[in-house]
């Protein structure tokens, strides 16, 4: 494919400043309407090494506005994002609406560098494009507008900047025995960029390929098309949407008698049991603690369930004997201003934890098929696309090797109703029961059904839903607790066997 394409194309001066001049005065302006209009761009510059990608940032940042937008120069992972899913780095990068990122390589270093280096096995190799797939699809119906360019030069002309670059003792650190090496098996290394190009070259996030031999031409091609997709996302912004109910009500479907319909509620423990079990489990989840952080095992623990339900009973008894340093708990409350004009997953790629630490979430991602679907805070659109997402970002924590489970904690409407007059009447309790938490019990069955196609739709092997039974605090808590020892046992195992 790239070998067809016309490297020769070149630009007069004159030509150059006449097309500079207006495409900046063009850009300038549509830097501003983006930001009125909340619409957050992220640019990608990949391509050959020696191709100019610096230089053609640098000029396209002159046209814009420099408080809109920061650069992110990528080379290899630092050892603190290798310690984490390859995308996080990229994750936390997400700019705000009505913001610019721009990249200097980007998350497609893994599927051609780190590929040709034999760095990413082969057979990882579909995970890895499907996680990059999901990623920018996730961003762009969130409303990221995503513009990838791939600057192509050839062998020779590479091969003349690298000699180039050498000859100056300001440059010369810029060439490396790696750019050397690709340039030597050019062919090899072109055709794993092709393979990538055309494996994510999408309707939404497309690759447009710059003629890079000549540095004018290229200026001018890259502003063009910059200034042409930033018209055409304010021309989709503006463009009339269906309307959607405010409250779109939760149908009363196949949903109705799912999942919680099933579970024993009646599961209890006497207190002596429970004094046992649980300090045999917090005994040896305290060594697992020790074991995951020498394997290098990420774990994320989700909690979710009832109000009331006993999530923070459970998670207590389950940090008590934990190392503190090696573990995390945050607390998910509504979204502030800052989380509000990010796409809803980032906040919490911002928590995932580095491999060897755990992060526990006490309310999750899935606010987005419950609260956020029950109370219209996002439209039908949004929450029915989120169950894909939601997977498929569990599926990347599980490919870097986390251990995933997510915990609903079950109750009875009249064990709920219990629990919220106990709260009222304790004075040390009284915190933990407000008007909204009875405003949601009047809508328990909407909630019930919600969480039953919740559960159905995102319960995976790799990041399975555990159903504890939780009228019994004795019983949930040693569920929980034997939930999490069996699976890092297994996961521990599986690692002293490789």
């Amino acid at each position: 494919m790239l070998e067809k394409i016309d490297l020769s194309k070149k630009m007069d001066k004159d030509t150059y400043k006449q097309v500079i001049g207006e495409q900046s005065e063009r850009l300038g302006l549509l830097q501003r309407e983006l930001r009125t209009a909340g619409i957050p761009v992220m640019i990608v510059f990949e391509g050959m090494g020696a191709a100019g990608k610096g230089t053609q940032i640098n000029r396209l940042i002159q046209a814009l506005d420099p408080r809109g937008f920061e650069v992110f120069a990528n080379s290899k992972a630092t050892e603190e994002e290798q310690l984490r899913p390859f995308l996080w780095r990229f994750w936390t990068k997400t700019p705000a609406d009505g913001r610019i990122a721009i990249f200097d390589r980007s998350w497609y270093r893994q599927v051609t560098i780190e590929r040709f280096d034999g760095q990413i096995r082969e057979k990882n190799l579909p995970e890895a494009f499907q996680d990059i797939l999901s990623f920018e699809r996730q961003l762009d119906d969130g409303g990221m507008v995503i513009i990838k360019l791939f600057l192509y030069i050839s062998q020779e002309e590479q091969k003349k900047r690298f000699k180039k670059l050498e000859d100056s003792k300001e440059t010369s650190w810029r060439v490396t025995k790696d750019d050397w090496r690709r340039n030597k098996e050019y062919s090899r290394y072109l055709e794993i960029n092709e393979e990538m190009l055309q494996k994510t070259d999408t309707e939404r996030a497309p690759w447009s390929i710059i003629e890079a031999t000549d540095k004018d031409y290229a200026a001018a091609k890259i502003m063009t098309l910059v200034a042409d997709r930033f018209e055409a996302a304010l021309r989709e912004k503006e463009a009339p949407k269906p309307e959607t109910p405010k409250n779109p009500p939760v149908k009363e479907d196949k949903y109705l008698n799912g999942v919680l319909s099933g579970v024993d509620l009646t599961k209890t423990l006497t207190k002596e049991e429970y004094k046992k079990e649980i300090d045999r489990l917090q005994k040896r989840l305290e060594f697992l603690h020790s074991e995951i952080y020498r394997l290098r095992i990420p774990v994320v623990l989700g909690f979710e369930g009832w109000d009331a339900g006993g999530k923070g009973g459970a998670i207590k008894r389950l940090t008590s004997h934990l190392d503190p340093r090696g573990y995390r708990v945050n607390p998910t409350a509504s979204p502030n201003d800052i989380e509000k004009v990010h796409h809803y997953l980032w906040r919490f790629w911002n928590n995932v934890p580095k491999a060897g630490h755990i992060a526990i979430f006490d309310r999750t991602w899935y606010g987005r098929v419950m609260v956020e679907r029950i109370e219209g805070f996002c439209s039908e659109a949004d929450w029915k696309r989120a169950y894909q997402e939601i997977n498929e970002m569990e599926a990347h924590m599980a490919n870097a090797g986390a251990v995933v489970i997510k915990f609903w904690l079950h109750i009875d409407k009249d064990e709920q109703e219990r629990r919220f007059k106990e709260r009222q009447e304790n004075p040390a309790k009284q915190w933990k029961i407000t008007d909204e938490d009875w405003r949601n019990r009047e809508k328990w069955d909407q909630y019930e059904t919600a969480v039953n196609e919740m559960l159905v739709r995102t319960s995976t092997t790799y990041a399975p839903w555990v159903v504890v039974e939780g009228n019994s605090k004795y019983y949930a808590r040693v569920k929980v607790l034997r939930t999490v020892v069996d699976a890092l046992e297994e996961r521990v195992k599986q690692c002293g066997r490789k």
